[in-house]
């Protein structure tokens, strides 16, 4: 595949896919998740926009560890489009673009990097955040997330440098959860966060989005390389050769009041095979709570009765999907004031 390259311009090599762009079919090229996601999209479910860079570009840095020619720029066109659609602005204080980043190879394998959450957030546009959801609270908490992720899963810091930090305005606030930490302790989280990140980095969090995002790419293609991925391809007769695909994809989140919700639910039992949905989810949440073990989750059976509409939505579109793609789905779903969106 890579021996192509050397007589093959880089312009003609297309990078990046907008999600409009791809199929089921292309699992080889966008992995599992960006061919799903694809889809999906033109199947017309509410998918939140977003691109997807391909296992090849992965491959590619792997050999040069650089970029190949023309991805930066293909990466900027489909931002651009992505921005367009959502009439935000990646960086833009009056109305940021938020983004997840997630990797996503042509099977799912143990290794790999985690998602990077509410990339784009900085000392600018959280106050913008803030302003647009009326909620400082909201725009807060998804900073201190964005940190924390970005130094646990990019940067490989300890995460207990930062549990330590939230332990103790807890314990300072006389509160149980984080959910109940206040806005003034939240702002005093993010200034101890930002400081725990620049003593383990020896850097500055960066301000910029687009190094954030460049940083987060770069994350996942390591991640491909990673020893527990390394590992587990040995073990499944699973080529190194692959490489990895990259998700950036808009923010939905599930953490903006009672009204937002997150989960991960089969479309029927796993252990039985019944046609019921199977799984958990959490009211004000975020994806990483419901599987962190921090607060107890809910039986996915229990938004019928939070969230009626949204369950005889989810309901349809999980029957939809499972019988698209005739097999048994693993559904990751957020709904964001009311709406639901497919991750």
């Amino acid at each position: 595949m890579i021996k192509n390259y050397k007589v093959i311009k880089m312009t003609q090599i297309k990078w990046v896919y907008n999600f409009d762009d791809g199929n089921s079919t292309m699992r080889n090229l966008l992995g599992g998740k960006g061919a799903n996601l694809a889809e999906m999209t033109n199947l017309g479910l509410p998918i939140p926009s977003g691109f997807t860079i391909t296992t090849e570009a992965c491959v590619y840095y792997m050999e040069n560890q650089t970029y190949p020619d023309m991805l930066n720029e293909q990466i900027i066109d489909e931002l651009k489009n992505v921005e367009a659609k959502m009439e935000q602005e990646l960086g833009n204080t009056d109305s940021p673009l938020l983004l997840s980043v997630r990797s996503g190879s042509r099977v799912s394998m143990p290794g790999m990097m985690d998602t990077v959450l509410n990339l784009g957030l900085n000392d600018k546009t959280v106050k913008g955040l803030a302003a647009l959801t009326d909620n400082k609270r909201f725009a807060l908490d998804s900073y201190r997330r964005l940190i924390q992720m970005f130094g646990t899963v990019v940067f490989s810091l300890d995460s207990e440098h930062f549990e330590d930090v939230l332990t103790e305005k807890r314990n300072e606030e006389k509160v149980k959860f984080d959910s109940e930490i206040s806005v003034k302790g939240l702002e005093d989280v993010v200034d101890k966060f930002k400081a725990v990140f620049k003593k383990d980095t020896e850097m500055d969090f960066p301000q910029d989005p687009k190094i954030q995002l460049d940083y987060s790419i770069k994350a996942v293609f390591d991640s491909w390389n990673a020893a527990r991925a390394i590992t587990y391809r040995k073990i499944e007769s699973i080529p190194d050769t692959w490489g990895t695909a990259v998700n950036v994809q808009c923010m939905a989140f599930g953490n903006m009041g009672d009204d937002s919700a997150t989960g991960v639910t089969f479309s029927r039992s796993p252990v039985t095979g019944e046609k019921t949905l199977y799984g958990d989810f959490l009211v004000n949440a975020q994806g990483e709570d419901v599987v962190a073990g921090i607060r107890q989750t809910l039986p996915i059976a229990e938004l019928e009765t939070i969230m009626p509409e949204i369950y005889k939505e989810f309901v349809e579109i999980s029957d939809g999907l499972e019988k698209h793609y005739k097999e048994m789905q693993d559904i990751e779903f957020t709904v964001q004031k009311g709406k639901l969106y497919i991750l």
